[in-house]
């Protein structure tokens, strides 16, 4: 379908809105995401945003977040931050380090990732998780390299 004014940019993205969009796709799509109300943003190269939401579900035995769920947010911000910058492959997460700066209790949560290095074959990005408040409560490192799978291959990825 056309807007009226003829701008076609919104409703059919090409190049680089094209691939952030279908990243953002790609990450919906993954089975491990039905666990979690997220949700995935990219709006430069070598950024993303997901916003979540977190209850008790999630909680340790002494009522906060797990860790697992830290690790998760953190490394998939990381991720699809460096994922922006290749639109050809898959990256693969190779190593990553997590600082949990406080605890989380529940609620609106915000995973910020962003590129720091790397544009051949290994990359590296870094996230912060912010809860509702805007106070840190966790922040991470990795890398993440090229894979043998093609972006275009994988379910999600592809436009409906």
């Amino acid at each position: 379908m056309t807007p009226p004014d003829g701008d076609t940019s919104a409703a059919f993205p090409s190049g680089e809105q094209a691939h952030f969009r279908a990243l953002e796709r790609l990450y919906a799509s993954a089975p491990i995401n039905r666990m979690f109300n997220s949700r995935l943003f990219i709006t430069e190269p070598g950024r993303s945003v997901i916003e979540f939401t977190v209850d008790e579900k999630v909680f340790h035995a002494a009522g906060a977040v797990h860790g697992t769920v830290y690790f998760k947010m953190l490394d998939d911000a990381a991720f699809y931050a460096a994922n922006s910058l290749v639109s050809d492959r898959f990256l693969l997460t190779t190593g990553f380090n997590l600082l949990f700066t406080r605890p989380l209790r529940g609620g609106l949560v915000r995973a910020e990732g962003r590129w720091l290095s790397g544009k051949r074959r290994v990359y590296v990005a870094e996230a912060t998780l912010t809860d509702a408040e805007g106070e840190e409560v966790g922040r991470g490192t990795g890398t993440f390299m090229r894979s043998q799978y093609a972006l275009s291959g994988l379910p999600g990825y592809a436009a409906d």
